[in-house]
């Protein structure tokens, strides 16, 4: 059994450019929480064998989903959930001016970055590549 407390600062920066903070990880997924600061607009990204469950905590921002099926864009804020399946790109950004912060469960094991590829998004990132 495990236990964890959220950390302080952050841990790293996911590929797309949010700041994280590990929470816990097991054979069957990890968990992560994000932060993106007000008017960040993150890289557009796409995973090669790794699904996400967002939980979003504080904040406004708006994702953009793309499969081979259909195209959206959800406003995040307190309260939604959303799902990344496998091969599904993604971009995502900070409307408000609060941090928007979220809970990331990836399954399954995030196994490094070089499991994310970038491409062209809804909109113009703000971040570097790294």
């Amino acid at each position: 059994m495990k236990e964890t407390i959220l950390p302080p600062d952050a841990d790293a920066k996911s590929p797309a450019g949010a700041d994280i903070r590990f929470l816990m990880d097991g054979t069957t997924g990890n968990m992560i929480h994000s932060t993106v600061p007000p008017a960040q607009i993150n890289r557009a990204t796409v995973h090669r064998t790794v699904s996400e469950f967002w939980y979003v905590l504080e904040g406004q921002g708006e994702i953009w989903r793309r499969d081979g099926v259909e195209e959206r864009i959800t406003p995040l804020r307190p309260g939604v959930s959303i799902d990344i399946p496998v091969g599904t790109a993604f971009q995502y950004r900070n409307t408000g001016t609060a941090p928007l912060t979220f809970i990331c469960i990836t399954m399954p094991p995030w196994p490094g970055d070089q499991e994310a590829s970038h491409l062209k998004g809804a909109w113009t990132p703000t971040v570097r590549e790294t």
